[in-house]
């Protein structure tokens, strides 16, 4: 498999570099994070959705434009060139993902034309410890009548804090199958603690007490919720790697033209031999990862069985490379990389939290070790 994108897929990426670099510039996530930590920019919203990003991965049957992940992935790279503060990744890149993998026509319909129209937001909650475990979930599903009770509490939800539905996992009492269901946030029971990270992104613990579920709201059968849920944290792995592989890119752009300006002892910093050696191994590696996320976007068009090794292996890379980028840029930069009155500091406090998500580099590389029978 050729590790190029297409024609059509070039134009995406052009078309979004052009519209972020218009519409989202770093100055806005500035001005977002100012504004009592914004979360997102309705009118830039809107537009993204008049662009079709809420529609990339939605197959056709659904009026999607079933572009795939490949094609969302560009969208990814550039926003996380203009560290874009967004809902792409809740909604688009982990929702509708699990969303196209229910068997719940229903909610199917529904759910994709309030993401599509944009009137929706949408996220999942699953994750209950301090460190990523995706085997740890001890919120519970019980039957009570002709409905259900969810209980149980959930911790880093991307985008909580304006999301309208919530998948959540659980487990029904005595049984090891997880249930994804959909929940209201303004539900009579769904409390949220709101915290913002280095990042200056707010992500949510939220606490389930006695909520009622409608029995129409299970995205799950009885077997397949965690298959479902399995694959959804990969895709959203990938995604999130296509992020950082923006982020270190534009870090390396901005710190190249910043040491060929900066003078130290009446030179260009950028002629120093220890400089370039350090520069070069940037390039070299942010080349490598360029490979690894576009073979990892492929697998999820391909449906490629070991989809979980390559999302665990661009997660495992950008993660480590992410670090080597961001620090180097900060310091090249000098004492002025850690202050607010330049840029490269954002680029380092995002990837160290994309970094995190899902599971960071060593998490992901027991993994694959453990993947490959090591």
């Amino acid at each position: 498999m050729a590790l190029v994108i297409n024609e059509e897929q070039q134009m995406l990426k052009s078309s979004t570099k052009e519209f972020l670099e218009s519409k989202s510039p770093l100055t806005l996530m500035r001005e977002l994070r100012d504004d009592d930590y914004n979360q997102f920019k309705e009118e830039l919203w809107i537009e993204m959705v008049e662009m079709g990003w809420t529609a990339l991965t939605i197959p056709e049957k659904y009026n999607g434009l079933n572009f795939g992940f490949v094609g969302l992935g560009q969208v990814l790279e550039e926003m996380g060139r203009k560290l874009t503060v967004s809902p792409i990744i809740s909604t688009v890149l982990m929702s509708t993902s699990l969303i196209s993998l229910s068997k719940n026509e229903i909610l199917k319909n529904k759910l994709f034309q309030e993401i599509m129209n944009g009137s929706k937001l949408c996220t999942i909650a699953h994750e209950e410890g301090r460190h990523h475990n995706p085997e740890l979930n001890n919120s519970l599903i019980s039957k009570n009548d002709d409905h259900f009770i969810l209980n149980g509490k959930k911790k880093f939800v991307i985008d909580g804090s304006i999301s309208d539905y919530l998948i959540v996992s659980a487990k029904h009492k005595d049984e090891k199958n997880i249930a994804l269901v959909l929940v209201d946030s303004k539900s009579d029971g769904v409390n949220l603690d709101n915290k913002v990270h280095m990042d200056s992104r707010i992500y949510s613990d939220i606490s389930f007490e006695n909520v009622k579920i409608d029995k129409m709201n299970f995205l799950s059968t009885d077997d397949d919720g965690s298959i479902i849920l399995d694959k959804t944290l990969d895709i959203t792995r990938v995604g999130l790697a296509a992020e950082m592989l923006g982020n270190i890119q534009e870090a390396f752009e901005i710190t190249m033209n910043y040491i060929k300006e900066r003078e130290q002892f009446g030179v260009k910093i950028a002629s120093f031999q220890a400089l370039q050696h350090r520069s070069a191994l940037m390039f070299g590696e942010i080349e490598l990862c360029k490979s690894i996320v576009l073979r990892a976007l492929q697998a999820i068009d391909s449906n490629d069985n070991d989809l979980p090794k390559f999302a665990s292996l661009a997660k495992a890379k950008l993660g480590l490379v992410s670090k080597l980028v961001t620090n180097e840029a900060v310091q090249m930069h000098g004492g002025i990389g850690v202050t607010d009155d330049v840029d490269i500091g954002f680029f380092l406090k995002r990837t160290r939290v994309a970094h995190r998500i899902l599971g960071d580099s060593n998490y992901h590389l027991d993994r694959l070790a453990k993947l490959n029978n090591y």
